[in-house]
């Protein structure tokens, strides 16, 4: 029991240790990743949390049937992703690293979340994307229920990427569109919960932002605990460890140990002086 106990102060001391070098560095990552060459200064992502989305616009799913995007949310947190679906490189590698965090939870999609892809190109067709979503199917091979994606006409995607603060431009040189690389995590009713940057996401980060946006609908008191010691910083789009909220578990930890361990000496000592005045109050009866 010693060991145990020695061992997850070590955890909670690395924690806290290494909370404030964590953040210096995801805040000095944000910079850098804020500064854009001149061509691309109209492609930007601005976070908009706790927004309302547009949920009465309408897309095509990967059947080509038209369906409002109140379809995809009601009972589960959804994650969306802005994409397009010939994309040579860098929208493949978003939908790379969400199904591989995803693969990494235990979550499931269709049961705990919903995955949307939206593309941003209007041309793209309902074809494309069900070939993607057949793709990705494959990849993430946990479930295969859950992942939507979507194509639809310009207006709809426009005011979806502009409700979610997702500005792109279409650069007819190379005929490609310029996008920000990210994805969001909404609430079942809609709303802007958390932004997770880059192509790479850390599964912990996910798992506690689909918790969060769920309201304790999904996860275990595991992550509760978790979401206690990390809290989401929109700078960095990650979540980061709280010291001082990794102190005071520490601290409620330490009085529950030696709470224990005092109560049990305790009771053992008085138990042992039962033991000791039996055999006198024996011999006194006996005499």
């Amino acid at each position: 029991m010693k060991k145990q106990v020695s061992k997850i102060f070590v955890l909670l001391l690395l924690l806290a240790i290494l909370a404030h070098g964590q953040k210096l560095k995801d805040r000095e990552l944000a910079t850098a990743a804020a500064v854009l060459p001149p061509g691309l200064r109209n492609v930007s992502l601005e976070q908009r949390l706790n927004q309302q989305v547009p949920l009465n616009l309408t897309f095509r799913d990967d059947s080509g049937r038209e369906m409002p995007l109140s379809s995809y949310f009601g009972g589960k947190p959804v994650i969306l992703a802005m994409v397009y679906y010939q994309c040579p490189m860098l929208c493949t590698q978003i939908l790379n690293g969400l199904a591989i965090s995803l693969r990494a939870m235990s979550l499931e999609s269709g049961r705990d979340f919903e995955v949307v892809a939206v593309s941003i190109d209007p041309t793209e067709t309902p074809d494309l994307a069900a070939r993607k979503k057949t793709e990705y199917l494959r990849r993430y091979a946990k479930s295969s229920t859950g992942w939507h994606f979507l194509t639809g006409a310009e207006p709809q995607i426009h005011q979806l990427a502009e409700a979610v603060g997702f500005r792109y431009a279409y650069d007819p040189r190379t005929k490609q569109y310029a996008h920000a690389s990210a994805i969001m995590v909404l609430t079942p009713e809609g709303r802007l919960s958390r932004y997770f940057y880059g192509i790479e996401y850390a599964p912990r980060d996910l798992r506690l932002g689909l918790v969060e946006a769920s309201q304790g609908r999904i996860g275990s008191p595991v992550d509760q605990v978790l979401l206690y010691c990390y809290h989401y910083d929109p700078t960095t789009g990650k979540y980061s460890a709280i010291v001082m909220n990794i102190i005071r578990l520490a601290g409620a930890f330490t009085i529950v140990i030696f709470g224990s361990l005092l109560v049990w000496m305790w009771r053992r000592d008085l138990r042992r002086g039962r033991e000791a005045s039996l055999p006198g109050m024996m011999r006194v009866r006996y005499r």
